[in-house]
């Protein structure tokens, strides 16, 4: 089993990401390689965030790691809450007042229209390689659901009738933005090791 560092120490997305990986890759944190600074997000895309972590963890670690930033960009508010995501509603990082400020925002719009992307970096033997997920859907009116984690509650994938964080870890992964960036992050490993 192949060592590989995911980077970063949030445990739903380590517990996500553990179950799409199975047997193939150990999955490290951050914690796990002994990084315990916070690694900055400071770029203004997803694709610079997920890059300027993996590239500070290689750099520094010389591990073999992937970062990820997702973000959620709602049509009606011109791509917002987006690279700003996790923060949008402060400093705090708290996803019950991210989720309320986002439902403010949208009182009276009838245009709900939204999709997660992430972007992944991956860092293997010092080279770079990214990949991309999204998933469409809308931002429902009210809060359902009490799993997942972010804006789980109010998000409405295309074609389900259940919101993320009603859904179940596996039927959430099967659609997911972060699944799909993972799906074509771990074939891309399979073929690299030949598997």
């Amino acid at each position: 089993m192949t060592d590989l560092c995911f980077a970063t120490n949030n445990k739903n997305k380590i517990a996500e990401v553990s179950q799409m990986l199975a047997d193939k890759y150990k999955l490290l944190s951050l914690e796990d390689i002994g990084c315990h600074e916070e690694l900055a997000e400071d770029q203004d895309t997803m694709e610079g965030n997920s890059r300027q972590k993996a590239q500070y963890v290689w750099e520094k670690y010389k591990v073999n790691c992937f970062a990820d930033d997702s973000g959620l960009e709602v049509d009606a508010l011109c791509g917002a809450p987006g690279v700003y995501s996790a923060r949008y509603a402060g400093p705090q990082r708290s996803d019950s007042d991210n989720i309320t400020k986002l439902l403010q925002s949208l009182q009276g719009v009838e245009n709900r229209k939204a999709r997660f992307r992430t972007s992944v970096t991956l860092y293997l033997n010092g080279q770079e390689y990214q990949f991309e997920g999204i998933v469409n859907g809308t931002i429902t009116h009210e809060w359902k659901g009490d799993k997942g984690f972010g804006y789980d509650p109010v998000f409405l994938p295309d074609g389900h009738e259940q919101t993320f964080a009603q859904m179940g870890a596996a039927e959430k992964n099967a659609i997911s933005h972060r699944g799909q960036a993972i799906r074509k992050l771990v074939n891309f490993l399979k073929a690299q090791a030949g598997a």
